[in-house]
């Protein structure tokens, strides 16, 4: 393999799709590359990405590898952190035959992971996933533990500006099959007009699709300055101790915003607001639901999402995955009924008029002739 252009380079793949072009290569540190992250990387259509960490380091069966391996990107894994280290943002990287130069300078090594090496090592995780099940329930029960009186009865919810009550509440985060999701539901979306909360990057997924957030909930580290300046509403997710990080870009930005000191995810905030304010329904989108979803985000458990849905789960509707129910295409058979269905009502109608009898005597007639009994 010979392969040379332009590096990008970020610890974050969220921050390197921002600026990542068509035909350069990705140098990412990405262990366990998620389904997310690598659509966004696959859509971005680089020459390769270079991982200074395991694309896939067994403890579950992440799927992003096969993604990208399926769109013809090759990944050359599991550099190292030194060779990670040693290479800069527009640095002209070059691979021969595994093996990495920036102009003579060798950099490091890495595996490349083909489709059978990929498959090997799923297959491989499911030796794990056992013992990884067990820690995080051990986890989430915990924690569930610490945090049920706070979340069920005494979380402080900050006053808002958006106006829930009697309106259906749309929670968008940009997580698994989004796009395909928020497709199926357009028609609900257009006919209900609910209250749309974008989670971070959820606000601009949203305006992907021609609508503009009523909200955004989150740490405002994934979202673009023109979804933050459009919204109407901004609510800063701050640790239990007060502390928002995020704040500061939306002061930079000019902007102005409420804090929401909490435990737990955005998602979680955006469902409670929702919930306190008497919406009448949430239908939620991308959200972060079982095992996998929460390793994929680094997390050990699901104390706080477990303990949200507990409390909203009477109004909650979980989109996630409902774009699946619409893939097959339409059977013969259904096909068929729907003509005869449409028939039936016409020959009645026809049956029962002059001109409809006169017209089916000549048909009736005209078979005669065309098949003489």
């Amino acid at each position: 393999m010979l392969i040379k252009s332009t590096g990008r380079v970020d610890r974050k793949t969220k921050n390197l799709v921002n600026r990542l072009e068509p035909g350069e290569i990705a140098v990412i540190n990405h262990e366990d590359i998620d389904e997310v992250a690598a659509n966004s990387l696959v859509n971005c259509k680089p020459v390769l990405i270079i991982n200074g960490a395991k694309s896939i380091s067994g403890r579950y069966e992440n799927l992003g590898p096969e993604v990208i391996n399926k769109a013809g990107i090759p990944i050359l894994d599991n550099i190292g952190q030194d060779a990670f280290d040693r290479i800069s943002e527009n640095d002209i990287i070059e691979i021969r035959d595994g093996n990495i130069y920036i102009g003579d300078t060798y950099i490091g090594q890495g595996e490349l992971l083909t489709e059978d090496v990929i498959a090997k090592k799923l297959k491989e995780t499911s030796k794990n996933f056992e013992k990884e099940l067990n820690k995080f329930v051990e986890n989430t029960l915990e924690y569930a533990q610490k945090e049920k009186d706070l979340f069920l009865e005494n979380l402080e919810i900050p006053k808002v500006k958006t106006k829930f009550k009697n309106r259906h509440t749309l929670v968008v985060v940009r997580g698994q099959n989004y796009k395909e999701d928020l497709k199926a539901i357009r028609t609900y979306i257009d006919e209900f007009n609910p209250v749309l909360i974008g989670v971070d990057g959820g606000g601009d997924a949203l305006m992907e699709f021609g609508y503009t957030p009523h909200m955004i909930v989150g740490d405002m580290d994934s979202i673009s300055d023109e979804c933050l300046r459009l919204c109407e509403e901004l609510v800063v997710h701050a640790y239990p101790n007060g502390r928002a990080p995020g704040l500061k870009r939306i002061n930079e930005l000019g902007l102005n915003a409420i804090t929401f000191p909490a435990p737990g995810t955005s998602e979680d905030l955006a469902m409670l607001l929702a919930f306190h304010y008497d919406t009448e329904l949430i239908v939620a989108v991308g959200t972060h639901s079982n095992m996998v979803d929460f390793l994929e985000k680094g997390r050990k458990g699901m104390a706080s999402t477990f303990l949200v849905r507990l409390k909203v789960g009477s109004k909650l509707i979980d989109a996630k995955g409902v774009s699946k129910l619409y893939r097959e295409s339409i059977r013969l058979k259904h096909l068929v009924g729907v003509i005869i269905g449409a028939i039936i009502p016409i020959f009645i109608v026809g049956a029962f008029s002059p001109p409809g009898r006169q017209l089916l005597k000549l048909l009736l007639m005209k078979l005669k002739f065309a098949f003489p009994i």
